[in-house]
């Protein structure tokens, strides 16, 4: 059995984020996305598949020509995930911004009583 594909599988490839740079704003052409790449036709279906199973793009056949078109809402689940841990993140960094701030701050002001003295 196969395990479930998803969206942090589809764009885990350098290859497979090509793909979606390349359709990104319109359809384009099975053949022309394999134009692209130096591997072999039956790699780029490989990864056309693979994006295909975790929904980020529909192929559509008009006449003999096959169209690889963009469903870039799946995506969302990449950002939601990346977006906690830059909530998280920016979270520690104002934090630590204010500890050094403060560490700054009795720093000058036990110089200065030192020099009143």
């Amino acid at each position: 059995m196969e395990a479930r594909r998803d969206v942090f599988q589809a764009i885990a490839d350098p290859t497979r984020r090509a793909i979606i740079g390349m359709i990104a704003q319109q359809p384009v052409n099975v053949n022309a996305i394999a134009e692209q790449f130096e591997v072999s036709r039956q790699a780029i279906s490989l990864h056309l598949k693979i994006l295909s199973e975790c929904g980020l793009l529909n192929i559509k056949q008009q006449g003999r020509e096959r169209y690889c078109e963009a469903r870039l809402e799946k995506l969302n689940e990449v950002h939601e995930w990346v977006e906690q841990y830059h909530k998280l993140w920016t979270s520690r960094l104002k934090a630590l911004k204010s500890f050094v701030e403060q560490e700054e701050l009795q720093s000058r002001t036990q110089t200065t009583k030192r020099k009143n003295k």
